[in-house]
């Protein structure tokens, strides 16, 4: 069972009622210390690389996968930066869920910067004076957490 069908499993069962969703992704940094976000094409606003952990998958196995699938990036899973929540996420679906971020700091060994013009629309990294519109409390935090 993929996320996907995960999700569209446990939706089945409680339609747009809030739950728990486990999310996992990080920070990669350039050589002049700026940092990659992407614009998210759901949203069409930026945010980290990450997404939900998927069934027989650890948080370090989905921020790989996902900054591989986000980004095109191959990168190595460091140190954990914090782990951040919004209460309240409502989608555009209506469907609800109380989020947890796990944030690492990821490291590039390899691939090349690649958007699919589906997930992912635009890669672009920022330095911590151009803090663009976040798309969510959690990503909002992390932004605060690693420019301390």
């Amino acid at each position: 069972m993929n996320q996907q069908n995960y999700i569209q499993w446990i939706r089945s069962k409680v339609g747009h009622e809030k739950i728990i969703l486990t999310f996992a992704g990080g920070c990669i940094f350039n050589e002049r210390g700026e940092v990659l976000l992407q614009k998210r094409g759901n949203s069409n606003k930026w945010g980290f690389p990450g997404g939900a952990i998927e069934i027989g998958e650890t948080p370090q196995m989905a921020a790989k996968r996902e900054a591989k699938e986000e980004t095109g990036l191959d990168v190595e899973v460091g140190k954990i930066i914090g782990v951040f929540t919004d209460m309240d996420v409502r989608y555009a679906s209506g469907d609800q869920a109380q989020s947890i971020v796990i944030a690492y700091e990821l490291k590039p060994v390899g691939g090349e910067l690649y958007c699919d013009q589906v997930e992912t629309t635009e890669l672009r990294y920022f330095s911590k004076d151009e803090k663009p519109e976040l798309f969510t409390k959690s990503h909002d935090d992390l932004w605060e957490e690693i420019w301390k």
